[in-house]
């Protein structure tokens, strides 16, 4: 079977790629998946299908990462789940209403007029019969129409289960506080609910001997965020490129905490390619995969831009494999902060790129570790 290979942008479903993967090859895969929010690249999709997603992508994750290996899931709550079964009811704010009859007044006219319908019970308060229904059965209807309940649905619970299940351990959890978002919260007026600005970022460990580098970070960044279990990071301001883009500095922040210089690292929802700009950005290798092909070719011009750049060194050309031909990326050697660094990273990029091919070649499997 043919091999994915690194530093490329794959564009197709991650749970085929993913068994093309080399095993035991990735020392980090940080994504984030679909929210179940309706998203373009989410049409027809239900609650249990999105389960099924999360479960089949997570459980692919202990072949392909590295005995001692991570995967960083940056994921948040449904805030807003839609249950039919839940009580039709929200929360009544006076201030807002445009007109001041209660329910006890209309139970006051259909008790003095029985015979009288809700047309003629809205005449008698010169009010719309749209209101009469909201004061009498609820103040969730919109158009006469009855809106399913909403309420939190947490998702970690789930997420651990299926890692477990697949040979992997919750070894810490982290929270991005983000902007809040204040475009995303329905009837705000109407509700005592927060405002979303948190996500949490999962870390799963695959059992294996795994290396603790003081030097990944400087110690005022150890002081300020290593050790931290709150990373205050903005928000992508403008989604332009992508309708759900996270900063590129939380996938900077987990992709040298987790890994070292050489490293691979995998995102098998690549979107507009931040994890795979962040890894060339840290001299870290990555595969990346994308389902969505004009996504996919946003990703390949993100990756080009930054392997361009002068300040920072390309580990290798990264190249687009969807079904059309796309201009390749190149990418060549260039100095980094000074001369020691840029040897030593060659030096390591090389070599985990020598090992890499060279297990392809001999189509032989390195230490495949069995589930637990």
């Amino acid at each position: 079977m043919e091999t994915l290979t690194i530093n490329t942008v794959h564009c197709g479903d991650s749970a085929s790629l993913m068994e093309q993967i080399v095993p035991n090859s990735i020392a980090l895969s940080f994504w984030s998946p679909p929210y179940f929010l309706g998203k373009d690249y989410e049409k027809g999709a239900t609650y249990d299908s999105w389960q099924d997603l999360l479960k089949n992508i997570i459980s692919l994750h202990f072949n392909v990462l590295k005995p001692g290996g991570f995967l960083v899931i940056n994921i948040a709550d449904i805030i807003s789940f839609k249950n039919e079964n839940m009580p039709r009811i929200m929360g009544l704010n006076p201030a807002n209403r445009k007109c001041n009859v209660t329910k006890d007044m209309i139970l006051k006219v259909m008790s003095d007029f029985p015979n009288y319908n809700r047309q003629q019970i809205a005449a008698v308060f010169n009010c719309s019969e749209q209101t009469i229904d909201r004061r009498l059965n609820g103040n969730n209807i919109r158009g006469g129409k009855y809106e399913a309940g909403t309420h939190v649905k947490l998702v970690g619970g789930n997420i651990e289960q299926y890692a477990y299940e697949a040979g992997l351990f919750l070894y810490d959890k982290r929270i991005w506080k983000k902007d809040p978002a204040w475009a995303n919260c329905k009837w705000t007026t109407n509700t005592l609910k927060s405002v979303s600005e948190t996500e949490d970022l999962y870390v799963f460990w695959k059992p294996g001997e795994y290396i603790v580098n003081r030097e990944r970070l400087t110690p005022i960044e150890w002081r300020e965020w290593g050790h931290r279990q709150i990373w205050e990071i903005p928000s992508v301001r403008a989604n332009k490129e992508h309708p759900a883009m996270f900063p590129k500095e939380l996938a900077s922040r987990v992709i040298r905490l987790f890994t070292d210089e050489g490293d691979i690292v995998l995102d098998p929802f690549l979107g507009s390619g931040t994890t795979a700009v962040a890894a060339i950005e840290t001299n870290r290798n990555f595969i990346g995969i994308e389902l969505m092909k004009k996504y996919a070719e946003i990703a390949t011009r993100n990756i080009k831009n930054a392997q361009s750049s002068p300040s920072l060194f390309s580990i290798k050309n990264a190249d687009y494999t969807g079904n059309d031909d796309i201009e390749d990326l190149t990418g060549n050697f260039v100095p980094t902060k000074s001369e020691q660094e840029r040897t030593v990273a060659s030096i390591v990029a090389k070599a985990n790129y020598n090992v890499y091919e060279e297990k392809i070649s001999t189509n032989k499997s390195y230490g495949t570790q069995h589930r637990l």
